[in-house]
Parts: structure tokens; C-alpha cells; sequence
């Protein structure tokens, strides 16, 4: 475990896949209340499978996931949710049809947060681009803005705990520093978040404790983020 006290997040001994494949084996992972993980590793080796374990998408073969002292692995996903537990997938998943205030009111109703307004004072003033986008649609904003809108969605139900999939993926590297300074000041408001990305110096500028996940499903390291950026050479050769 990362910290003292218990864990708002407990992954344990988890075993996950797809279709009876097993893609994780035996991941344990802690995000502590108001800390911000992150979860390094390349592509496949298991970063999604296990945001989506925690958010119910998939089904928990072994192991146990626990949040906030409740037992979440079984549970369907809008449950998972209700306790706190939001999720923003690798390619945004906003509605690209809808403008930015109908994606917006729509995630805020289906996460019973009808009586707080959809684009709150919170949410524009960390992304004030979106509130000159109200009106436009969310397939016509840049992929930067289109990320944001992912994460202003997520916002919108009050979570106590923000996963993230990537989010930097495909974005230039203004725009990633842009982010992670939004990501930064959600840090600094008590939002607990796990990272899964391969953008491993950003996510660690930020990040309380880092696992390093590798081929065959399993956390490879784990420790400090000063103390993996210190070993920079060994963590590029995890992350090919």
C-alpha cells in the first residue's frame, strides 16, 4: 500500500480479461483518498483492462476490488459510478453529435446530478474554453477540447475518484502541458485520480506513487516518482 491509513481504492490479487483471456494476473494497486496513481506501461499490457475492471465493464475473474470500504467487483457499472467512481475512457467518449452543454447535462442526469448546473462556475473556470463552446457541437472541437469535455463530464458527477485512460494520446505537447496543469489543480481540490499513460514524465510530475505494469499482466515496479525518474532508462525500456 501507498501511504497510511486504508486505501479509498484497494485492488487486490485481481485477475481480469476478456472472453475467458486473461490479461491482468494478480494486479494489486492503492490509490489513497485524495491521491492521485499513476499506472505505466506500454500498449497491451493491461492499463485499460484494469480501468475497466474498476468501473465494472469488465468481469472480475479472481481478486477483489474495494472502494471506499465497499466490495465493488460484481457490482454493475451505474452502481460503481454512484459511489463515486468516474471513468474517462482511452478516446474520450464524449457524444459528437451533441453540443458541449447537452454533453454536459447529460452526464450530470445520468449520474442523478440534476440539481447542480450542467456547465457549473467549477467546470468552466478550469476549462474556460468550454464555455465559449456551449454551443458547438462536441465532434467539431479539437482534440485537446474534445479531452477536456471528456474530463468536464466526468467532473460533472462528483467523484471521489477520477480514472483517467490515456489522456493524453494523440494530443500536441502544448496541449498536453495544458492538461496536466488542469489535472494538477483537481489534485490540489482533493480529487483522488488513477493515470493509466505512457506520457510517463507528465503523469509522475504530478503523481503521488506510480506502478509500472508489464507484458503477461503484472506490476513489474512500484515506488516513488522521484525515484522512477531518477531511473528514466530503466523505465523507457518498461514502457517499449
Amino acid at each position: 500500500m501507498n501511504g497510511d491509513g486504508a486505501a479509498l481504492l484497494s485492488v487486490q490479487a485481481l485477475v481480469s480479461g476478456y472472453g475467458g483471456v486473461r490479461i491482468l494476473n494478480g494486479v494489486d494497486v492503492d490509490v489513497m483518498d485524495h491521491g492521485v496513481v499513476a499506472l505505466l506501461g506500454a500498449n497491451g499490457v493491461g492499463k485499460t483492462t484494469l480501468l475497466r475492471a474498476i468501473s465494472g465493464l469488465i468481469p472480475t475473474l479472481e481478486g477483489t476490488i474495494t472502494f471506499g470500504g465497499v466490495r465493488v467487483d460484481g457490482l454493475p457499472t451505474y452502481r460503481i459510478a454512484r459511489l463515486g467512481i468516474s471513468h474517462v475512457p482511452e478516446g474520450r467518449g464524449i457524444f459528437p453529435g451533441m453540443t458541449v452543454r447537452e454533453n454536459l447535462q447529460l452526464a450530470s442526469f445520468a449520474n442523478a446530478q440534476r440539481d447542480r448546473p450542467a456547465e457549473s462556475q467549477e467546470i468552466l473556470e478550469l476549462f474556460p474554453v468550454l464555455g465559449r463552446r456551449l454551443s458547438q457541437r462536441g465532434g467539431s472541437l479539437s482534440g485537446g477540447e474534445q479531452q477536456m469535455l471528456a474530463i468536464a463530464r466526468a467532473m460533472s458527477a462528483r467523484p471521489r475518484l477520477l480514472l483517467l485512460d490515456e489522456p493524453s494520446f494523440g494530443l500536441a505537447p502544448r496541449v498536453v502541458q495544458n492538461l496536466y496543469e488542469a489535472l494538477a489543480v483537481l489534485k490540489q481540490r482533493g480529487i483522488a485520480m488513477l493515470l493509466a499513460e505512457q506520457a510517463a514524465r507528465e503523469v509522475l510530475e504530478i503523481a503521488d506513487f506510480a506502478y509500472v505494469i508489464g507484458s503477461g499482466g503484472r506490476i513489474l515496479a512500484s515506488g516513488e516518482p522521484q525515484r522512477l525518474l531518477s531511473e528514466m532508462d530503466l523505465l523507457d525500456a518498461y514502457l517499449q
